[in-house]
């Protein structure tokens, strides 16, 4: 019974692997019930890498090329299995084979800010994505911390740890650099290279090399931006009341274009006579500001403009409207028409 069940068993003669896609790492040669020839041909190709595993326990591994399988050629094996002489008779065995390929354009990315304190800014919310490439290096460390004993292992199964990881490390090499938000594009490529420095060894650990990190891109979320922008805009102004005078400058035609003009604006806003002198002189110093800063230095409360009567009667017709629409009551209009009446002397 026992020499025939011997005839009845297959018999494996060549142990290859002909990769039929990029994305697999490790794949585990199918033995069924079959056992290893003694002297039979394994195959590496170019990219690839195999290991013996016996009973759990990573015995030979083999690089490229082509093998006899002999004592010789599975030394660990060998020992593994008590082979004290030339074995003659078939083996059992797991083999895997494992892609070297590097991975190329492997995208990570922060999926929500990630808080730093800038010394510019104080507390901020940063984004930042770009690419890497790695590639394995060490099968026997890949198959204890990774792949393990499953029949095939992908890049995209592992990927989703490796971005986490890069993400995590972000906020540590923004912190410790100290470089403000708004030098940090200029940095980009010194960002990339010390936090492939950080995770260099997380990567060798799971028999990994990471060639290459590149950061993309480091941007704020779109309502801090839009905050710097406005920022920007007033530097670029030459401050806030550069910036204010250009805003108010900015608001005079649009006055101007409604009902009762200038008056009206400041009728409208419950603010009289006064907000039109505000705007007249913040136009005339955006206009003339050399001839506008001695005169502010020698009158600090500069005296109202007199106020001519077609000025006065628009601004008590403007009020009237406002009681048509109900803004005001009659008796707040007739109290402010007194007192318009009071500047025609």
């Amino acid at each position: 019974m026992a020499l025939m069940d011997f005839i009845k068993k297959q018999f494996i003669d060549i142990i290859q692997w002909t990769e039929d896609d990029t994305d697999t790492m490790a794949w585990r040669f199918p033995m069924a019930e079959m056992e290893i020839q003694n002297g039979g041909s394994l195959t590496v190709r170019e990219s690839q890498m195999a290991v013996f595993i016996n009973e759990g326990v990573v015995a030979d591994v083999f690089g490229p090329g082509t093998y006899k399988l002999t004592t010789q050629t599975l030394p660990v094996l060998t020992y593994l299995k008590n082979w004290d002489k030339l074995f003659e008779s078939p083996f059992k065995s797991d083999v895997y084979f494992f892609s070297t390929r590097q991975k190329l354009d492997r995208k990570w990315g922060t999926p929500n800010p990630v808080t730093i304190r800038d010394k510019d800014f104080g507390m901020v919310r940063l984004r930042a994505f770009g690419i890497y490439a790695f590639h394995l290096t060490d099968p026997k460390a890949f198959h204890t911390t990774v792949s393990g004993t499953l029949e095939r292992y992908t890049s995209e199964q592992l990927e989703g740890q490796l971005r986490n990881t890069i993400v995590g490390h972000i906020s540590d090499i923004f912190g410790e650099s100290g470089v403000p938000f708004i030098d940090m594009a200029g940095n980009q490529e010194e960002f990339g290279k010390a936090l492939k420095a950080k995770l260099d060894p997380m990567f060798q650990a799971y028999g990994l090399s990471l060639d290459s990190l590149n950061v993309q891109n480091i941007s704020l979320p779109e309502e801090l931006q839009a905050m710097l922008d406005k920022r920007i805009g007033v530097n670029m102004m030459g401050g806030m009341q550069a910036y204010t005078q250009f805003q108010t400058a900015e608001a005079i035609p649009l006055a101007a274009a409604n009902e009762g003009g200038l008056a009206g604006l400041g009728a409208g806003v419950g603010v009289g006579f006064g907000m039109g002198q505000q705007i007249a002189g913040a136009m005339a110093g955006s206009l003339n500001p050399a001839a506008a800063a001695p005169a502010a230095a020698a009158s600090p409360t500069p005296a109202a403009a007199p106020v001519s009567a077609d000025e006065i009667v628009a601004s008590i017709e403007k009020l009237h409207g406002l009681v048509g629409k109900g803004i005001l009551t009659q008796a707040e209009f007739d109290v402010k028409k007194a007192e318009l009446l009071k500047k025609l002397g």
